[in-house]
């Protein structure tokens, strides 16, 4: 069973950089992922910002979860994360504009299996897999930007 793995994926969102990179911080994705309710440890206003840590609940798992690189005017954040007695990993986005006012953001993920059950979830998040859940976040992505009532500048 696999007990490291990296993975990175790159999608073209149809929205401008400023507006796409605010969707990857904890409460930009609250807009377009079902079910993501982080609950916000320090600072407890959910402000993104380096030293950030809060935490989420995905069926019976508990993930931790710290922001470790902030820098908004480069459109780059890097979270880790820890799911105790599963796997510890390292999230990474950076988003870039293109010439046709859209966004490339792209998501790496770092994993490291801490027991059985994280090798299990490892081997399961192959390529293919991978790419597959980025996608789906183009998918959530593309449908906030298009049905949003907000100003361009604004989440």
């Amino acid at each position: 069973m696999t007990s490291h793995i990296e993975r990175s994926h790159a999608i073209v969102l149809s929205g401008p950089v400023d507006r796409v990179f605010a969707l990857f911080t904890p409460i930009g994705e609250t807009l377009w992922v079902d079910g993501w309710n982080p609950e916000f440890l320090h600072p407890q206003d959910g402000e993104t910002r380096q030293g950030m840590v809060f935490r989420t609940a995905h069926g019976d798992e508990t993930t931790l979860w710290a922001c470790t690189d902030w820098d908004p005017l480069a459109h780059r954040v890097r979270y880790v994360r820890v799911t105790p007695d599963s796997r510890f990993g390292f999230v990474e986005v950076a988003c870039r504009p293109t010439a046709e006012g859209r966004t490339e953001a792209s998501i790496a993920y770092t994993f490291t299996a801490l027991s059985t059950a994280g090798r299990s979830y490892l081997s399961e998040l192959t390529e293919d897999a991978f790419a597959r859940m980025i996608e789906g976040w183009k998918v959530g992505i593309d449908t906030w930007l298009r049905t949003s009532a907000g100003p361009s500048g604004e989440i």
